[in-house]
């Protein structure tokens, strides 16, 4: 049975094969580079106001194809584990159904159990190991720009730490949880629709709904967030100063000296905590009013911020607890398949 599910597999098993030795001769090509130009700037000894190395590091990246393989490599971690659920997932046990093998299969001496859970074994496996190397690859190579990314950009909204929803589902070993989720998700869409065309474009939809709302509403709270309050600082830099007419409201967010962290909220509040909205006066919107002169009238109102946080320290334990939320769901979609497997007509 294990040697019928290989040959059935092994065309898939074999390109994906190529497709990652090709890989890993690129990552290993330009690679060595991208480290070499990190350590020549100084922050892999870097431990203090390190924005000033980063930013040059940044404007040397834009300028190489560095910056285009780093974010081909987010891309490709985004879409690997939604393309095995899509075209390895939901045709396994769905084809089965459409062409009828599956009556001649369930009449040998195999029992119906074993049939199911070897072909959600290995190619569930393989799925996984796919996966699991890619992302070994791809964060080794990315690993000098993801340490300069955590020191942010400066005046720039785009810095975007490990922790971030844009790279955190792109690194570590969450995306292994992520593959086994979209294999069996496929998997079960097929044993429970049985037909392959309909199931894979179901589980493209369920998938890609649940990679939304996991970093949402889920993600932020697998751990209680850091909560802080502070004086606003605006020597230090503000991210976002917005009036508003015909109100005059104010919108004022500061920045946030911790490197690496994944900021849920930044509100910036008044002495009594309340938000503060303004309204602004003349000293920011007069026509005498300068920057340094709303400035001083900021300062003047003693205000603080309110942050949520998750601290870049939490990057792994956060990583490890997804990985095992999604492997749970995964385990219990595999048994469903199994179970609905012994109970369908031949």
């Amino acid at each position: 049975m294990i040697w019928l599910s290989w040959r059935q597999f092994r065309a898939q098993a074999m390109t994906t094969a190529a497709a990652l030795a090709g890989l890993a001769i690129a990552l290993g090509v330009t690679g060595p580079g991208l480290v070499s130009r990190y350590d020549q700037l100084g922050l892999a000894t870097c431990h203090a106001a390190c924005t000033s190395l980063a930013s040059e590091f940044f404007a040397e990246l834009k300028a190489s194809p560095y910056a285009a393989l780093f974010y081909a490599g987010l891309v490709l971690m985004y879409l690997v584990p939604a393309v095995m659920g899509i075209f390895w997932g939901a045709p396994l046990i769905a084809r089965e159904f459409e062409h009828g093998t599956h009556r001649l299969a369930w009449n040998q001496s195999v029992s119906r159990t074993r049939w199911a859970a070897q072909k959600l074994g290995l190619v569930g496996l393989a799925s996984v190991a796919t996966s699991g190397l890619l992302s070994l690859m791809i964060g080794w190579w990315a690993s000098p720009i993801d340490h300069a990314l955590n020191y942010g950009q400066p005046n720039s909204g785009s810095a975007f730490p490990r922790l971030s929803p844009l790279v955190f589902a792109a690194r570590g070993v969450a995306p292994l949880g992520y593959a086994a989720f979209a294999f069996v998700l496929g998997v079960t869409a097929g044993v429970l629709i049985r037909r392959t065309l309909p199931a894979m474009a179901i589980t493209l939809v369920i998938f890609a709904a649940v990679q939304v709302l996991m970093p949402t509403l889920v993600r932020p709270h697998l751990i209680p967030p850091v909560t802080a309050t502070a004086p606003l600082n605006l020597n230090d830099g503000i991210n976002e100063l917005m009036i508003s007419s015909p109100d005059n409201r104010m919108t004022v967010v500061g920045t946030f000296g911790r490197p690496g962290a994944w900021i849920l909220s930044n509100q910036t509040i008044t002495p009594s905590s309340q938000v503060f909205s303004g309204p602004a006066t003349a000293a920011c919107i007069g026509n005498s009013s300068t920057q340094q002169t709303c400035s001083n009238w900021l300062d003047s109102l003693h205000l603080r911020q309110l942050l949520s946080y998750q601290p870049a320290s939490r990057f792994w334990p956060l990583q490890w607890l997804e990985m095992a939320i999604y492997l749970v769901v995964a385990a219990g979609l595999g048994l469903l398949c199994i179970w609905q497997v012994r109970r369908r007509r031949a």
